[in-house]
């Protein structure tokens, strides 16, 4: 239970790789804030399963990433965080002369600016306590580029650079930041997406898998929301103390070519 004691805030987190980081961190012995930017039944629903299953507090706030105000707020809400994990993510695939301009504001605010607006918030307990994690989900499209992708690719950049400053003001401080940079991770919405794309190229799954999804990951396999929240849980760990300011990349070899 290397997380006894520790209280952690989720961002994005009622499924895909939130959900795994915001499971595993339970596990570990933290108590969790998952949230999302709804407020429904299910979603208390699935706090309450999460702690039942871990035995950790686990409790569900609502809050809208794309809203400053409530990046902040939810900081405040949740008594502040020894561990902030900055997860939640939009996408939109367009060229950039066709690119929606809500869209590109959507993709800005809440992959990128919600992580300044929550880590601004959560850093001074941090701070008056002596301890503190900040893990941000850039993704490889952090340290690469794809077509078509434009806001998801600044954006994610931007985390980068948001990581290494962060770092750089806490050092000393007893607190650390860091960017997990996933490649292709296996979550809900990728798996609905498999039977439809065996389907269009007329292949078996596990060929529609290397041969289609997974052309840019060498490794031919997805990452797992498990293995995204065994390396956030290793970031908050005592072995990761002088780990700060950098990127951890689990994108099967993504990019290293």
């Amino acid at each position: 239970m290397q997380l006894k004691g520790k209280r952690a805030v989720v961002t994005g987190s009622t499924s895909g790789i939130g959900l795994g980081i915001a499971r595993e961190m339970a596990r570990a012995g933290a108590s969790v804030v998952i949230n999302s930017f709804t407020d429904a039944p299910e979603d208390h629903a699935l706090a309450k399963d999460l702690a039942a299953e871990t035995g950790a507090d686990v409790r569900y706030m609502q809050a809208d990433m794309s809203k400053p105000d409530q990046c902040r707020a939810l900081i405040k809400q949740a008594g502040g965080c020894d561990i902030l994990v900055n997860n939640a993510g939009i996408q939109h695939v367009a060229r950039i002369e066709e690119f929606p301009v809500e869209k590109w504001d959507a993709i800005i605010a809440i992959n990128l600016s919600s992580a300044f607006h929550t880590t601004a918030a959560a850093l001074p307990g941090m701070y008056a306590a002596g301890w503190g994690r900040v893990v941000n989900i850039a993704s490889a499209h952090g340290l690469t580029a794809s077509p078509y992708k434009a806001a998801y690719v600044a954006a994610k950049h931007g985390v980068v650079g948001l990581t290494k400053t962060t770092a750089l003001e806490a050092a000393g401080k007893g607190i650390t930041c860091n960017a997990i940079c996933p490649g292709y991770v296996l979550t809900p919405l990728v798996e609905s997406q498999i039977p439809d794309q065996m389907k269009t190229h007329g292949m078996d799954r596990e060929t529609v898998i290397r041969e289609v999804m997974l052309t840019r990951q060498p490794s031919r396999e997805f990452a797992t929301v498990e293995q995204m929240g065994g390396t956030a849980v290793f970031l908050c760990s005592d072995a990761a103390a002088q780990i700060t300011g950098t990127t951890i990349s689990v994108d099967g070899g993504w990019t290293a070519l």
